[in-house]
C-alpha cells in the first residue's frame, strides 16, 4: 500500500508497525528489490514542506529532511561556510542518485554487507539471532571499530560522516512531539541488537539537521576501492583550528570502519594543546585506532585509517 503524506502529523498518523517512510527511495527500493524490506505500508514523506536551507543569523544551518542531496552539495552557502559537508555529499553517490536521495533518508540508509542484502544467508541485523557469517566469511570492508560478535557491519553515509564531525543535532517528530538527537546519539554501535541502526522510536519522523556555525578549516576525503562512485573503505571528516602553531580545536569523525559514524575522540583529545605537526598528528591517529579491532582480512584498514588522518591534518595544518 502506497499513501503520501499531506504533513508531519499525518504522516506519523499513516504510520503503523509494518510501514516505511519513503523519500527518494535510493536505498529503501533497493532492499524491496532484493526482498530484504518487505513494507506492508509505504508513507511517501518527499513533499512534505522540509525541503529547505536555512543560514541562521549565528552562521548555523538548518536543513529540512527532504532537501535532495545535489541540492546540498550545490548550495552556495552551504560551500562556504561548511565545505566539509558539501564535499561529502558530492563523494557519496553519483549525480543521479543524489538528485533522488534526501537528507533524512541519507542518515537512515543501511549497511551495504553483501550478507546483509542476501535475503537466502544469515545475518543478525536482517534476522535475529540467525548468525554474522561475515566475521568468518567476506568481511573486507566491514568494521574495525565498535563491533561485535552479532555484527560487524558499516555504516554507509558519507554525509553522517561529515555531520559527526559538525556536532550536527537531528530534530525528529514522534508520537509524543517534537525533539532533537545530538547526531552522536542517532546510530548506534550493533551490540547485541544489530538489528537496531538507530536509537529512533517507531514512527519517529526526521524533519530537520541542524548544523551549528564552523569557521575554522574543514575537509572530507574518501579512500575507495574505485575512482567512480564506492563506499569508503575508509573516509574522514576534520575540522582543524590551529593558533601559533598549537591546535586549539580538532573534530575528526571517520567513516567505513564502524557501525556507525565514529567521532575519534581519543585523538581529538590527545591533540588539544599539542603542537600542529605530523609527528603528534601521527601519535593521536596511533592512540584512536588502539581502539581497533581488525578482523582476518581488514586489518589493512587501520594503517589506511591512520595515514589518512595524518594526511588530513596536516594539509589541513598547512592552510593554517
Amino acid at each position: 500500500m502506497y499513501e503520501r503524506a499531506t504533513s508531519a502529523d499525518d504522516a506519523l498518523q499513516r504510520h503503523n508497525d509494518g510501514a516505511y517512510y519513503l523519500g527518494g527511495g535510493t536505498n529503501l527500493v533497493d532492499l524491496m528489490r532484493l526482498g530484504v524490506e518487505e513494507p506492508s505500508r509505504l508513507v511517501d514523506v518527499s513533499r512534505l514542506p522540509h525541503g529547505e536551507i536555512e543560514l541562521r543569523p549565528d552562521g548555523s544551518l538548518l536543513i529540512g529532511a527532504a532537501v535532495s542531496n545535489s541540492d546540498l552539495a550545490a548550495d552556495r552557502t552551504v560551500r562556504e561556510s561548511h565545505p566539509v559537508l558539501a564535499q561529502a555529499v558530492l563523494a557519496g553517490a553519483s549525480g543521479q542518485i543524489r538528485n533522488l536521495a534526501t537528507v533524512g533518508g541519507n542518515l537512515l540508509q543501511r549497511t551495504r554487507c553483501s550478507y546483509f542484502q542476501d535475503a537466502d544467508k544469515p545475518c543478525n541485523k536482517r534476522d535475529p539471532g540467525s548468525g554474522c557469517p561475515a566475521r568468518e566469511g567476506e568481511h573486507h570492508n566491514l568494521a574495525i571499530l565498535g563491533h561485535s560478535e552479532a555484527c560487524v557491519a558499516t555504516h554507509p553515509s558519507d554525509m553522517a560522516v561529515a555531520l559527526a564531525a559538525l556536532d550536527a543535532t537531528v530534530h525528529v517528530q514522534g508520537r509524543d512531539g517534537e525533539r532533537a538527537i545530538p547526531i552522536a546519539d542517532l546510530h548506534r554501535l550493533p551490540g547485541n541488537e544489530p538489528q537496531r541502526d538507530t536509537n529512533l522510536e517507531n514512527g519517529d519522523l526526521i524533519t530537520a539537521v541542524e548544523v551549528p556555525p564552523l569557521d575554522i578549516p574543514s575537509r572530507y576525503r574518501k579512500v575507495r576501492e574505485r575512482a567512480s562512485f564506492a563506499f569508503a573503505l575508509v573516509s574522514i571528516a576534520v575540522a582543524l583550528d590551529v593558533e601559533g602553531g598549537t591546535v586549539r580545536d580538532v573534530r575528526i569523525a571517520l567513516g567505513g570502519v564502524a557501525h556507525k559514524p565514529w567521532r575519534a575522540r581519543r585523538a581529538e583529545e590527545t591533540l588539544r594543546g599539542a603542537p600542529a605537526i605530523a609527528e603528534e598528528f601521527q601519535r593521536a591517529a596511533e592512540a584512536e585506532l588502539d581502539l581497533a579491532e581488525p578482523l582476518r582480512d581488514n586489518a589493512y584498514k587501520v594503517p589506511l585509517a591512520r595515514n589518512l588522518i595524518v594526511r588530513t591534518l596536516t594539509e589541513l595544518g598547512e592552510q593554517s
